[in-house]
């Protein structure tokens, strides 16, 4: 069998990652999880199959009293990375119906919940403006709803990104209202009416452009155990975690770990993380009251 994977096509290489996947999490695979996923023939699948065992030999053996394939004790992964996270993340896209049950690539779906969180009512329609603007950009005029003004207010915007913030979905755009880049929710976009050529480029938009750095560690008033919980929760190693964000984005994600109010506001088991480098990344108040340059929803 030619184990030369450069060779292969990417419908072919994605159903090889597939029977990985199966075997990693699943601990067997057979043909016809590969018929249901993609719609193959039984020839097409045992192929792939026995393509499979050519790359990885030791991977999975025929268990003939199950009628299957079964991961092998010496598996070591050929074809994925395996990641809790993709595991999760199909698991959360599943419970709040992005993604169909029968899309998930897990087998076994285990009993499962998520936290609901409110609908956000982006439309369709002004996503697709936006983000033909971006492609070919162009400007756009919005109507556009801003908590800072009682109505809303038709405004140039020339929009070069798409953000979420961990709630919500923005658009970033220079505002040629304001002169500014900032953001601009897309539920709070009421109407499209135009569209132009636009003379601003992304590159001037420095915070969207630079990078920060947060580092963050256990609440020093936690106990010995406490901080040792809270730096495996966040990946921490040597006492702390190092977490990149767009300078663009540090404000929401200050709000979103808990960091934008003073740590001696609540309990440490409560706020459980502290950020150890205020000042770099300015900020040095206990509290972020804005945006940092230029920020939230005109």
């Amino acid at each position: 069998m030619d184990s030369d994977r450069s060779e292969l096509r990417w419908g072919v290489e994605q159903r090889l990652e597939f029977i990985e996947f199966r075997l990693f999490w699943e601990g067997h695979v057979n043909r016809s999880d590969l018929m249901d996923q993609f719609g193959v023939s039984v020839n097409q699948a045992s192929t792939d199959l026995n393509r499979y065992i050519g790359f990885a030999p030791a991977n999975m053996v025929y268990d003939k009293s199950a009628r299957t394939y079964v991961r092998g004790s010496a598996f070591q992964p050929q074809f994925l990375e395996p990641d809790a996270s993709r595991y999760l993340a199909q698991l959360r896209s599943v419970a709040e119906n992005i993604l169909d049950r029968e899309d998930s690539w897990i087998a076994n779906l285990p009993s499962f919940a998520s936290a609901p969180t409110p609908v956000r009512g982006v439309d369709p329609v002004t996503l697709r403006s936006v983000v033909g603007a971006i492609r070919r950009s162009e400007e756009i005029e919005i109507r556009y709803q801003s908590l800072s003004s009682p109505d809303p207010r038709w405004r140039w915007i020339a929009p070069h990104a798409i953000a979420f913030d961990g709630f919500r979905w923005h658009a970033r755009a220079f505002c040629l209202t304001d002169e500014c880049f900032k953001d601009f929710l897309l539920s709070r976009m009421i109407e499209i009416r135009g569209s132009r050529e636009s003379g601003t480029s992304a590159d001037d938009d420095l915070d969207w452009n630079s990078e920060v750095v947060l580092e963050v560690a256990p609440h020093p008033e936690l106990s010995e155990t406490q901080a040792k919980v809270i730096a495996l929760d966040y990946g921490m190693r040597g006492g702390s975690a190092k977490i990149k964000v767009r300078r663009a984005l540090v404000y929401y994600a200050l709000r979103r770990l808990g960091l934008d109010t003073d740590p001696a506001a609540r309990r440490p088991q409560d706020q459980q993380i502290v950020l150890m480098n205020a000042p770099e990344i300015g900020h040095s108040t206990p509290r972020v009251s804005a945006p940092v340059s230029g920020g939230v929803n005109g």
